[in-house]
């Protein structure tokens, strides 16, 4: 299986690049490969200062050894060794009027002495950061979610969309992050649930990503906007590195294990702004945007 996804992810990785370098027109990803010194490595993709986006990277990892002392802990077991591999995007956009957008799906393996895998298990999910909300766009996004999910299981998408609008949820400010999208993690194998089916199911929720997105970015990406809407950008950037850096489990996680920070940091966007006792207008289109974060609806009728 370790095998199957990485070689999965290394193609969806070429597959989103390319998709993505055909929206921007312009600049390229940077491509940096580099090694764990305790096993394994990476192949980080970086693109910055384009015509769309402003900072963006889509990156893998495949990286093995013992289990860091922090995640004994988390899982509650003794020294083992462990495999983890996965792909991780993160794309600010230039013009407020197209969403910041957060992709990663990951598979893990633990071991016992022999080398027999004791535990194993599937993460990830998709999820969509508008600064100003066109309805149209949060339901094309979630309906290609819910359109994936249902070919695996009806349930699936109420629930992951449910655990998605929970974990990314800005507590310190009591609003969510964004409009969410999937979020599911420790998938494990069921009387219902193969591995194979995991797999079949993360991978179809990869491969929808492009249509999640792309047609939203073509769509905004030439909108005119004012300097005000740009502030109103930025500032609302300011909370979604808040919340990679106090509630993000794989931030907090790779900056406790020794992670590649270069990596790890990624995600942060490149102007940001923190003003002092900020809110928006009364009946404004910013506020529109902030009543959605305080109170998430479902775009998708039952």
């Amino acid at each position: 299986m370790k095998e199957q996804f990485y070689n999965y992810i290394q193609n969806l990785q070429d597959q989103i690049c390319q998709g993505l370098e055909a929206v921007e027109g312009q600049a390229k990803f940077r491509e940096d490969l580099w090694e764990r010194p305790e096993g394994g490595g990476g192949r980080t993709r970086v693109i910055e200062n384009g015509t769309v986006f402003e900072k963006g990277g889509v990156n893998i990892s495949a990286v093995h050894g013992k289990l860091p002392e922090a995640m004994q802990k988390m899982f509650n077991v003794g020294e083992a060794d462990f495999f983890a591999c996965g792909l991780s995007l993160v794309l600010h956009p230039k013009n407020p009027m197209t969403p910041t957008v957060h992709a990663n799906w990951r598979y893990f393996e633990m071991y016992d002495d022999n080398g027999n895998v004791i535990q194993q298990w599937f993460g990830g999910g998709q999820d969509l950061t508008p600064y100003y909300l066109f309805e149209e766009d949060a339901i094309h996004f979630h309906q290609t979610c819910k359109t994936t999910c249902d070919k695996h299981n009806p349930e699936f998408y109420p629930k992951y969309k449910k655990q998605c609008d929970a974990y990314f949820w800005n507590a310190h400010r009591n609003e969510a992050r964004g409009i969410g999208g999937l979020f599911f993690d420790y998938c494990k194998a069921t009387d219902d649930m193969s591995m194979e089916n995991w797999f079949n199911f993360v991978s179809e929720v990869g491969n929808s990503f492009l249509e999640a997105y792309v047609p939203i970015v073509e769509k905004r990406k030439n909108l005119p906007y004012t300097p005000e809407q740009r502030t109103w950008q930025e500032i609302r950037r300011g909370r979604y590195v808040e919340f990679n850096l106090v509630h993000d489990k794989g931030t907090l996680f790779g900056l406790k294990t020794n992670g590649r920070i270069e990596s790890i940091l990624m995600s942060l966007p490149p102007h940001v702004q923190w003003v002092y006792d900020h809110h928006a207008e009364a009946g404004s289109e910013e506020e529109k945007l902030v009543n959605v974060l305080e109170n998430p609806k479902n775009w998708i009728a039952d």
